[in-house]
């Protein structure tokens, strides 16, 4: 849930910015005073110009009783909850109160949303008495993902004739962020997992011998069986063994964002699929203790809360997982030609496990592929059809000039990744079962 920093007073405009809100029930009262003076005068007629004089001062009047409306009221918005996933509904609920002395008259409550997220709301609230609180509440839904800024509040006043209306703004702005579809993955055995966490893990011991030993502090619940007394009795403090280390399993997912690589838009094109799937597969890893790192094509590395460039999984994960989609939701389209500038962040040194979605690869692309591999424990590509996905009715190809998806599985596999195509419809969850048992049997 999200308190909006939307708390505060509208902010009140000068008497010019009145008198442009009269209504046209106003302006025509003003013409038709301004009028009839101007036919007192010609035609000499007295009672006339005291009638001219009462059509114009009636929407005056009402502008400047407006103008000088002191109501004082609060308002706030809040989000529940600020982050959903993609074609997912998030509730905002506006509190209005007002905190002055006197009555409010009928305001109309208007909150700014973004044409993508649905129609602008609007409300209309009774007489608010002194202190008193009112609330209302909408929905808004994005199929598509990305940042989107709610507000600012605006309020609605108007007199009782219905001669002015001003508009007076909040000045602060809420996010909704609209993250990436998140698939249940099933649990299963990967190649990358002999290096860390899972089945497979392996430990690093810390104690060499007696003399090698790395103590540190003691600490509210250690074993006092691992009290190391010698150092205890050279830092004058309690030292315990660090005796095991747990290594953690890595993983880099690489999203390939190339625009040329990813024909088609939109909520069901195959670049948001790739997006989805990287999502899924990394908020995976990281609930099965993976350290997990997203890499672009264009060799941005999201950087985790540990500062080692990767999202640390175990008992983080669920704020590491968000970090991850908030990432997700604004990634785009690049402009990248190639996969260099990824594979020179990779080349480092081995990076465990390695999960690609790849759009379409040349020749070239693909030996920058293979060298990627070499860095790597394991390697596991979805290639995406993107000629199945720009297909139309009747078999009718939207974009063309794409290397076959067999020419690039055959170019992946020789390179010794687990490649598998994808189409639309496939679901993520078969596919990385798939994947796994291709793995297995390799």
């Amino acid at each position: 849930m999200s308190d909006g920093g939307s708390e505060g007073t509208p902010e009140r405009g000068g008497l010019r910015a009145a008198l442009g809100g009269l209504t046209t029930r106003g302006r025509s009262f003003l013409a038709a005073g301004v009028a009839a003076a101007a036919c007192s005068y010609l035609l000499g007629q007295a009672d006339l110009l005291r009638v001219g004089l009462l059509l114009a001062a009636l929407p005056l009047m009402c502008v400047l009783v407006l103008h000088r409306t002191r109501y004082r009221v609060a308002g706030s918005r809040t989000l529940a909850p600020a982050r959903v996933p993609a074609a997912a509904e998030s509730r905002v609920r506006l509190r209005m109160e007002n905190i002055s002395r006197l009555p409010t008259g009928v305001l109309m409550l208007q909150d700014r949303v973004p044409y993508v997220l649905g129609p602008r709301p609007r409300f209309i609230l009774d007489r608010v008495e002194a202190g008193g609180l009112r609330e209302v509440s909408y929905r808004v839904r994005s199929d598509l993902r990305g940042r989107y800024p709610l507000g600012p509040l605006q309020l609605r006043l108007s007199d009782p004739f219905g001669m002015c209306e001003l508009t007076r703004s909040f000045s602060a702005v809420d996010t909704l962020t609209v993250v990436p579809r998140v698939e249940p993955l099933p649990a299963v055995r990967l190649a990358g997992e002999a290096a860390g966490y899972g089945d497979g893990r392996q430990r690093s011991l810390a104690l060499a011998g007696e003399d090698d030993v790395i103590p540190r502090g003691y600490r509210h619940g250690d074993d006092l069986r691992r009290i190391h007394w010698r150092s205890t009795a050279r830092y004058g403090e309690l030292m315990v063994r660090r005796e095991e280390q747990p290594q953690k399993a890595r993983c880099t997912v690489l999203l390939d964002t190339r625009d040329i690589a990813h024909p088609g838009t939109g909520p069901d094109s195959a670049f948001e699929w790739a997006v989805a799937g990287a999502a899924s597969i990394a908020v995976h890893l990281l609930e099965r203790g993976f350290s997990v790192r997203l890499l672009t094509d264009t060799g941005s590395s999201v950087p985790g809360p540990d500062g080692a460039g990767s999202f640390a999984g175990g008992t983080e994960s669920a704020d590491a997982a968000g970090l991850l989609l908030d990432t997700l939701a604004v990634v785009e389209h690049s402009e990248e030609d190639g996969l260099s500038a990824a594979y020179d962040v990779l080349r480092g040194g081995n990076e465990g496990l390695l999960v690609a979605f790849f759009g379409d690869l040349d020749e070239g692309q693909a030996a920058v592929a293979e060298r990627m591999r070499r860095r790597s424990g394991a390697a596991i590509a979805f290639v995406l059809d993107g000629d199945a996905w720009t297909r139309g009715p009747g078999g009718i190809r939207f974009a063309g000039g794409q290397v076959p998806v067999a020419e690039r599985l055959r170019l992946l596999r020789r390179a010794g990744w687990t490649a598998l195509p994808v189409a639309p419809g496939d679901a993520l969850a078969d596919l990385w079962r798939a994947a796994a048992d291709r793995a297995a049997a390799a």
